[in-house]
């Protein structure tokens, strides 16, 4: 198992398979974009796919989410999901993506096993899409959602962030338009991974702050039924259920205490938490003839080194170097 000192056991692992993004949302880059990975650094699909495989295999991970930067952007990704879909015993395979190409995609991803997908979707107004993203592209992420759905990928869940004075004022329309699809909403507290180091928690929108304009359109209460655990959003029955909306809390609710989360970079890389100042390296040794048993032995102490918490609420906390785009989520 990949167990840290405290009693936690990672079973979810994250991989990113590109640091490379075709939107600039200010809260993760800036609108130049950024130097992006050279091509050498990054794992091949083999590489992906072995060390995937030891996870699951050897050290207990039972859900795999590919993220980015955007992971439609991998042109091996169906090729990715269907190997990691028929490994024994099998992961839930999902994806985390900003929707864009994902009208082409769903079909073909559902096909190669893939079970589920989070789409990111901060506005339902074309101009605020382009001011928050830098792009105009808010008609493709509505198609690509619509296209999961079609696919069965559910449920299609959405991940919002609110910035103040930006699209703050959008909580109950984000959440009528989910509701009216079918879709999953998750709010998701802004936090410190934006590559220009700008964040404030004075400007962050805080759940508290959430549910409260929530609550001045629908009845909220907390969903019992599904207790948060390990995962990180609070779920909270909208006007008496079934349907459901969730606010992640990461900042002012944190969840550090349950998180079984591992993540590898898309360079080979292991990170332990999002906010992690260090990291252990996979790809160098993996290149260098290492046996799975040796990786595996790696992936231990790394995860073994898991610190208690996140530590934003402490003065000493330093944002990590890499943005979220180069982390993934």
């Amino acid at each position: 198992m990949l167990a840290d000192t405290f009693g936690r056991v990672a079973t979810d692992l994250r991989v990113s398979l590109t640091d490379r993004c075709n939107l600039r949302c200010s809260y993760c880059m800036p609108p130049e974009g950024l130097d992006w990975l050279p091509k050498p650094e990054l794992l091949t699909d083999e590489e992906v796919l072995r060390l995937v495989g030891i996870g699951v295999r050897d050290l207990g991970i039972t859900e795999v989410r590919y993220t980015g930067g955007e992971p439609l952007l991998r042109r091996g990704l169906p090729g990715i999901v269907r190997a990691t879909a028929a490994l024994t015993p099998r992961p839930q395979v999902s994806l985390t993506t900003n929707g864009i190409g994902l009208d082409r995609l769903a079909a073909p991803l559902a096909d190669a096993g893939l079970d589920r997908v989070n789409v990111s979707l901060d506005t339902l107004d074309a101009a605020t899409f382009k001011r928050l993203a830098h792009r105009d592209r808010l008609g493709d992420v509505l198609a690509g959602l619509a296209a999961a759905r079609d696919a069965g990928l559910e449920p299609v869940k959405v991940n919002a962030v609110l910035m103040r004075g930006i699209n703050d004022h959008e909580a109950v329309p984000l959440l009528r338009y989910c509701l009216e699809h079918g879709y999953r909403l998750r709010f998701i507290e802004q936090m410190p991974l934006d590559a220009q180091h700008g964040w404030k928690r004075a400007d962050m929108i805080t759940a508290d702050e959430i549910l409260d304009r929530l609550s001045a359109a629908f009845t909220l209460r907390p969903d019992e039924a599904h207790a948060r655990g390990s995962a990180p959003a609070e779920a909270f029955l909208v006007d008496g259920g079934p349907a459901a909306v969730g606010v992640i809390g990461s900042v002012t609710r944190p969840f550090c205490g349950a998180c079984d989360r591992v993540r590898l970079t898309a360079d080979g890389q292991i990170r332990n938490c999002l906010f992690a100042t260090e990291e252990s390296g996979l790809r160098d040794a993996l290149r260098g003839g290492a046996t799975d048993a040796e990786l595996a032995g790696r992936w231990r102490a790394a995860v073994r080194a898991k610190r208690p918490g996140h530590g934003i609420d402490d003065p000493s906390f330093l944002q990590p170097s890499r943005p979220m785009s180069a982390i993934g989520g």
